[in-house]
């Protein structure tokens, strides 16, 4: 299985202020667009544009939805150094 058939993914983006946002979805180019035209979420709706700047994919929706939980526990320097940022 390609990493592109799996649908269920974690990602993070970073917004135009220079920070981070951690999220999960099933389809990253809608949830992407929707983050852009500001129906994502309420985070990053006053820190448009998001840029996509990291994302790991999952079999099952539990299994991002986990991950996304743990990102959001690490300090912002390990989020950077997951993205490749620094």
């Amino acid at each position: 299985m390609h990493e592109t058939d799996r649908t269920n993914c974690t990602y993070i983006l970073r917004c135009s202020d220079g920070t981070l946002y951690t999220g999960w979805t099933n389809d990253i180019t809608k949830r992407l667009a929707a983050h852009n035209a500001g129906k994502g979420a309420k985070y990053t709706k006053a820190r448009r544009p998001v840029e996509l700047v990291h994302v790991e994919y999952f079999d099952t929706k539990e299994e991002a939805m986990s991950r996304e939980y743990a990102i959001k526990q690490l300090p912002r320097s390990e989020k950077l150094r997951i993205a490749g940022l620094k």
